[in-house]
């Protein structure tokens, strides 16, 4: 009897004793476990960081290499624009010389002529003298025409010059005299259409006026040039009413 009494102690005593050791494991699994998929939410998330570094580093390196396209690109038409302007310098430069013979000889001429008109000279003597004059009169107006188109060509290529040059640059200086009218105005897309163009002075990114009844409506600036017609864009701050067809225009 003693004996089965030991031996029910002993075996409870062993069960406690294995439940006991049971807890533990049970405990330390679990927490081997929760260690496991915190490290495991950790290297997930170090990887994604990586992969969203990763991304980042390759998106700012096409930025960069875009930006050095854009640079490279804007240097070389920077140059070709110094280039250009010193070309139409030159040929300004020859032109106002051409012209200043061709007036010459067309001055010498006249007072030739007045010279054996008040002679009285045969016509069929003047007559050639007479032709030489006329067409020293055109070769003025010509050479007159193509000098004022090649000023026109030197300004707007030192407008895109200044453009790249100075990042403050709000446009060329337009002349004086330059009033014109709004032709079209779109005030759905804020642009206008106006009578002045490239023969009358206009320049690309001038800012013109538009007044009515000598009040301020607008300011616009000149984006797209023709010889007699220009489209410019309403600027957004100084919209202080709708453009209208018939509005007057000045620098």
């Amino acid at each position: 009897m003693l004996t089965r009494i030991s031996l029910i102690v002993a075996i409870v005593a062993g069960l406690t004793v294995a439940g006991l050791n049971f807890v533990k494991v049970k405990e330390k699994i679990t927490t081997l476990i929760s260690e496991r998929d915190s490290e495991k939410n950790q290297k997930e998330a170090a990887q994604a960081e990586s992969e969203k570094r990763g991304k980042e580093l390759a998106e700012t390196k096409t930025q960069l290499d875009n930006t050095k396209t854009e640079l490279t690109t804007t240097q070389e038409e920077r140059d070709k624009a110094v280039a250009d302007k010193e070309a139409q310098t030159k040929r300004a430069a020859k032109l106002a010389s051409d012209l200043n013979k061709a007036q010459q000889e067309y001055a010498d001429l006249q007072a030739k002529l007045a010279q054996w008109t008040v002679l009285g000279i045969e016509p069929s003597e003047i007559k050639p003298l007479q032709v030489r004059l006329k067409q020293a009169e055109e070769n003025v107006i010509a050479l007159t025409e193509t000098n004022r188109l090649a000023g026109i060509s030197i300004k707007k290529l030192e407008n895109r010059l200044k453009q790249y040059e100075d990042e403050n640059y709000e446009g060329p200086a337009l002349p004086a005299d330059l009033i014109g009218k709004v032709l079209v105005a779109d005030p759905k897309w804020d642009f206008v259409v106006l009578n002045v163009g490239e023969r009358q002075g206009a320049l690309e990114n001038g800012v013109m006026l538009v007044n009515r009844s000598g009040r301020l409506v607008a300011k616009v600036r000149i984006r797209s040039l023709q010889p007699d017609r220009c489209i410019a864009n309403v600027i957004p701050n100084w919209k202080l009413g709708d453009v209208m067809e018939g509005d007057q225009v000045i620098p």
